[in-house]
């Protein structure tokens, strides 16, 4: 157990110092999509959160969207600093989602996915149909950078340039996966993962299931709220197309590609699928066939994903190789 949480522990350091100095070697180019990775990962590791409890959300993208209406509105309109309205956009869709759960945690499989799905076009459709504050088709524009940073006499922190900006949300990201590494290692995690299972039995030894999928839709949804966040004041526009159903598809993708069995599993599944979309950035208008293919082959061929791939390795070799141990 101990040589495990070393090869953990030095694992986790040389992959955060690979993340630390990676900016360096990027163009501008390959910064941004550096930083959505990033953004990506908070928003595969919060809804895997919610796959645990055996359900598939398909509002969390709109979720996401929550929080970055929620803080563009505040920094564009109001003149809310950026530091304020990060908790601010994650705890108003963790609210919203709160109000959603309490008919969608009482129901499963398919009606899940039709009502989870209605909610989130539901808020879509809102910002498309109202100018103000939403500003309807177009979005909202020239959503300002997190304020400077001025130590005087020492140094400034623009937040313009995409070098701070990386470092920014590798902040947040670092401590939004913390967090939810604990969670998912807690009581609650472990509780989430025996409902997923029956949840018929864990009610039956005095574990309220409802409860429980409750607590890990609201959570997943204030770090998809961040995520928004982040995604919002880096780009400094936002429109209600790019929370919609492609980009939950894409997010179902990641997730099934890497795994959900382990916490690592989403995290590979979207690295794997970014450099995969960085190849095939000249082709762009076939990633969608892409990925519905990549989907397919994975339910069909690699049922646990990516995490689950060393296994069947070993499976095949053992089954070619009986001799060998």
């Amino acid at each position: 157990m101990q040589k495990n949480n070393s090869s953990k522990f030095y694992g986790f350091l040389i992959i955060t110092l690979a993340f630390i100095g990676l900016p360096f070697l990027l163009s501008e180019y390959h910064r941004d999509v550096a930083i959505t990775l990033l953004i990506n990962f908070i928003l595969v590791s919060s809804f895997r959160l919610i796959t645990t409890m055996g359900g598939w959300s398909l509002a969390h993208i709109p979720l996401m969207g929550l929080g970055a209406y929620t803080s563009a509105i505040l920094t564009r309109y109001y003149g809310w600093p950026f530091w304020i309205t990060l908790p601010t956009g994650g705890a108003v869709a963790a609210l919203i989602s709160w109000v959603m759960s309490f008919p969608l945690v009482r129901i499963k499989g398919f009606a899940f996915f039709i009502a989870s799905f209605a909610a989130g076009e539901a808020m879509r459709l809102a910002w498309t149909r109202i100018r103000y504050p939403f500003g309807g088709h177009r979005g909202i524009v020239m959503i300002p950078v997190p304020n400077e940073i001025i130590i005087p006499g020492l140094f400034s922190i623009n937040f313009y340039d995409s070098i701070p900006y990386y470092y920014l949300t590798f902040l947040i990201t670092g401590v939004s996966l913390i967090i939810l590494y604990r969670i998912d290692e807690s009581r609650i995690g472990y509780t989430l993962k025996a409902i997923e299972m029956e949840d018929r039995i864990v009610n039956s030894v005095g574990i309220k299931a409802t409860q429980y999928k409750m607590i890990s839709f609201v959570i997943g949804a204030f770090f998809a709220g961040i995520a928004g966040v982040v995604f919002a004041h880096r780009y400094q526009s936002i429109d209600p197309s790019a929370f919609g159903f492609l980009t939950t598809l894409y997010l179902i993708v990641w997730v099934l590609f890497g795994g959900t069995k382990t916490f690592i599993g989403p995290l590979l599944g979207v690295t794997v699928l970014t450099i995969v979309q960085i190849l095939l950035r000249n082709l762009a208008e076939w990633l969608p066939m892409v990925y519905g293919f990549i989907l397919i082959v994975t339910v069909l061929f690699l049922p646990e994903g990516l995490e689950g791939l060393p296994r069947k390795v070993r499976k095949l070799w053992k089954l070619y190789n009986p001799k060998v141990k």
